[in-house]
């Protein structure tokens, strides 16, 4: 059994001493096997201490703020460095696609990372170009069905997943899973708030029947459902984690920090966190934590699925069961 835990958006710049960035996070951290979190931004090399320092041994890079494609570049070679393992990003197509390996007990863990969030040119890697793992969405609007009878009504927003794209993380998932013993897919998309985009769904659901144990989401910057589908967890938003970027002080600032159990009888539980008043991400307990922790069981039931709160963390039910 391998336990991993998992964290949300991180942005680290202009901390006098980045290797504290995490500190309050570090005892659970340090808990797991293995840590996961969404790098999102340019990370220079003082800043990877924060990384190193917490014990961070894989990241995305798969997201929006990892443009211009040079970005991408800069912290995959700050990355390889530190001796971060990275998914999402590469100098062309076949490497922005390629997971990250990782060995913990005799089994291999394979991470993928793609990104719903972008921007519209040269940010995607391409077979002779750098850039990230994508997996975009179409968006048309359907009228709602009572406008006949009441004009202005507004429309439904119905959001599609791009077939190559799909087909291409599915084939992607497959790969690994063939070639190893766990898969992660991280997913930066949707947005801010509880209600869930189309295309999460079909994207989430597809990860899992190729093969995928867990999909964790992020890129809304506020907590989201957990849904298990097929026995497996996908975590449609683990919010934000430590961020630095100055326009998002004070906004945003819960998150969930994910434990996991990776095996037979597979485990997950959630852990709120937040960030305060100087912006220092902690855990939080008593009261807070449960308001944050009701909040994530009742959109979760929103997917059919069973989140059971007590003494400030989640417990995911139904894992393992028609896996």
């Amino acid at each position: 059994m391998i336990t991993l835990v998992l964290g949300g958006d991180v942005n680290v710049q202009g901390r006098a001493t980045p290797s504290t960035a995490f500190e309050p996070l570090k005892p659970l951290l340090m808990s797991a096997d293995l840590r996961f979190v969404n790098l999102e931004g340019p990370l220079d090399a003082p800043m990877a201490e924060a990384l190193t320092s917490a014990g961070i041994d894989v990241v995305s890079c798969a997201n929006d703020l990892t443009h211009p494609a040079a970005t991408a570049m800069a912290n995959l070679a700050v990355l390889d460095h530190a001796e971060i393992s990275h998914c999402g990003a590469g100098v062309n197509l076949e490497a922005a696609h390629a997971p990250a390996v990782l060995e913990q007990a005799g089994e291999k863990i394979a991470f993928l990372a793609y990104t719903s969030l972008r921007a519209p040119f040269g940010h995607a890697a391409q077979v002779d170009s750098p850039g990230v793992a994508q997996a975009f969405a179409t968006t048309a609007y359907q009228p709602d069905p009572r406008v006949a009878e009441i004009p202005g009504r507004p429309p439904l927003v119905r959001t599609t997943p791009v077939p190559e794209h799909l087909e291409r993380l599915v084939a992607d998932v497959r790969r690994a899973k063939a070639g190893h013993d766990h898969v992660v897919v991280s997913m930066h998309w949707g947005l801010p708030g509880a209600e869930l985009t189309e295309y999460q769904v079909a994207y989430g659901r597809a990860a899992i029947d190729a093969g995928a144990d867990l999909v964790a989401g992020h890129g809304p910057h506020t907590v989201q459902a957990v849904e298990v589908y097929r026995g497996r967890p996908i975590l449609y938003s683990l919010g934000t984690l430590v961020f630095d970027w100055p326009p998002m002080r004070g906004r945003h600032v819960d998150g969930l920090l994910a434990g996991c159990l990776l095996g037979d009888e597979p485990r997950l539980e959630l852990i709120p966190v937040r960030r305060n008043a100087a912006n220092e991400c902690e855990p939080i307990a008593g009261e807070e934590a449960g308001k944050v922790l009701r909040y994530f069981a009742e959109v979760s039931a929103l997917r059919s699925t069973m989140v059971s709160v007590r003494d400030g963390i989640a417990a995911v039910g139904g894992l393992g069961v028609g896996a």
